[in-house]
């Protein structure tokens, strides 16, 4: 019996050595059939530490021999005790943060083989790119080489430092997107069909990135799965940097930043988000303030807040598919329904201060949620201002600048049968067809429908490889919407106006 050898490549910095994951072109892979490589963990900067701490990234320096890239390289994200997520995303030791990992069915061709870049979520403060729901396996065996990246999170990533450059971890981004185009084509890839995909705050990072002048030309598609944007202001961001400065006692500069350990920052910056316990005050908190770290609006990497560049025209000849889960936020509130069931969904809008016409007309464009009680309805209100609307708000400002890039809305309608909504995170499994992978029975049960991992996947497969998802696309007068879900007739519908819920807040 033979034993088919690791495979190696030359990249730009050297050489690496990645591992086979099935037989080449034969069958026992972790997909459906055929193999595939995965180069894992290799670096696209020099690690952030030292006196890189809280620079933009610098170009990796080339190796002599060979790199093992057989293993996850370190992740920004740090171990927490205890700590348990919807999707399982491990966190690695180690300095070395900015890495990518590479998954492809044909390392060492000519294949020109499109590709999918992955950006992890988790609120730009956690999330890792070694999640086993982020693997390439299912892309790969459609004919995608898939890579997924890290960046720096929290305010090592995204806070205002003086003396130190803006928005790190979009540097990151950019990078890492750079790297894509210098050396994919080693793994089979072709840079001209490089798509960027990206959930929750990745979504936002996708979104972000098309509106971004600096990042035009290293992509040329786009899907944004539940997309949270940054968009931190100027001022909340100098706030911020104030307040942690005074947790940590040190100076508001770069030297005092960096006279902290990278632990006691992460351990202060998570208090800045903590305001009130009730239900109500956390919901409250999230649409007054937003994320306390992402992309900040500088006036130079990002000029604009995003939906503002969208409608300008950046980006505008990318193709986009965006959408968000029916109720990404509700599992949140469900578990505080018999306090908040007590209270008329009217008046907890109004303790929430949306205006009173806002809060009318939205109440009355979503009345099937207002029967299930006061709970649901400010789930779905929190959904709706900070997920879904912002995929209404990204199709419009497309369609008003009237670019040549098509953009398709869908939603996520099939609830979880262990959460009792269309939460958050749910889709992800379906989007990557990775539905027997690790914990996904936790969120989307036993028997998740692999038909509708067909679907929703075949239409990420259908962008990435041809630019078209494989349903109408936005028009402001129709706005036809994709809803997956497991329809009795075996495929998901296509609405008219499947946004019309939001629109009053859009």
């Amino acid at each position: 019996m033979t034993t088919t050898p690791d495979p190696l490549l030359r990249i730009a910095a050297g050489q690496v050595r990645g591992l086979w994951r099935g037989e080449p072109g034969g069958s026992g892979g972790p997909g459906r059939s055929g193999g595939s490589a995965a180069f894992l963990g290799i670096p696209f900067a020099e690690a952030p530490v030292g006196a890189l701490r809280f620079a933009a990234p610098v170009p990796v320096t080339p190796w002599d021999g060979i790199r093992d890239a057989r293993a996850y390289g370190a992740t920004a994200k740090r171990e927490k005790p205890g700590e348990k997520t919807l999707i399982p995303e491990p966190a690695v030791p180690g300095e070395a943060t900015l890495n990518v990992n590479v998954f492809t069915p044909a390392p060492g061709g000519d294949a020109a083989l499109p590709v999918l870049v992955y950006i992890h979520g988790g609120g730009f403060t956690e999330g890792s790119p070694a999640s086993p729901w982020y693997d390439g396996a299912a892309f790969t065996r459609d004919g995608v080489v898939t890579v997924t990246i890290s960046y720096r999170l929290g305010f090592d990533g995204f806070g205002h430092i003086p003396g130190a450059p803006s928005n790190r971890g979009v540097r990151d981004w950019l990078a890492a997107l750079a790297w894509v185009q210098e050396n994919i084509a080693a793994f089979g890839g072709d840079p001209g069909r490089v798509t960027i995909a990206g959930q929750s705050a990745g979504g936002g990072a996708v979104l972000t990135l098309l509106g971004m002048p600096a990042a035009q030309g290293l992509f040329h598609a786009a899907w944004a799965l539940s997309p949270a944007l940054g968009d931190v202001s100027g001022e909340r961001a100098r706030t911020l940097t104030a307040k942690l400065a005074n947790l940590l006692g040190v100076e508001p500069s770069r030297e005092g930043f960096a006279s902290v350990p990278e632990a006691d920052v992460f351990a202060q910056q998570e208090t800045l988000g903590r305001n009130g316990k009730s239900p109500l005050d956390v919901a409250r908190s999230m649409l007054r303030d937003g994320l306390s770290f992402g992309p900040m609006i500088d006036g130079d990497l990002l000029p604009q807040p995003t939906i503002e560049a969208l409608g300008s025209g950046v980006g505008g000849d990318v193709p986009l598919v965006l959408g968000a889960t029916d109720d990404e936020f509700t599992m949140i509130t469900a578990g505080a329904a018999r306090v908040l069931d007590i209270v008329p969904p009217a008046v907890a809008l109004q303790q929430l201060d949306v205006p009173r016409e806002k809060r009318h007309t939205w109440l009355a464009d979503n009345a099937a949620q207002r029967r299930k009680g006061t709970a649901a309805v400010i789930g779905r209100y929190v959904s709706d201002v900070i997920f879904r609307s912002t995929v209404l708000r990204a199709a419009d400002a497309r369609a008003e600048a009237g670019g040549a890039g098509r953009t398709w809305t869908y939603r996520f309608s099939w609830p979880s049968p262990t959460i009792g909504w269309a939460c958050h995170c749910l889709d992800v499994p379906f989007w990557f067809d990775a539905l027997g992978t690790e914990a996904v029975d936790a969120i989307a049960g036993d028997a998740p429908s692999q038909a509708l991992a067909d679907e929703v996947h075949g239409a990420a497969v259908a962008l990435i490889r041809d630019g078209d998802p494989g349903w109408p696309a936005w028009d402001p007068a129709t706005q036809p919407t994709r809803i997956f879900d497991v329809p009795a007739d075996g495929r998901s519908p296509v609405v008219h106006d499947g946004y019309a819920s939001v629109r009053a807040l859009a």
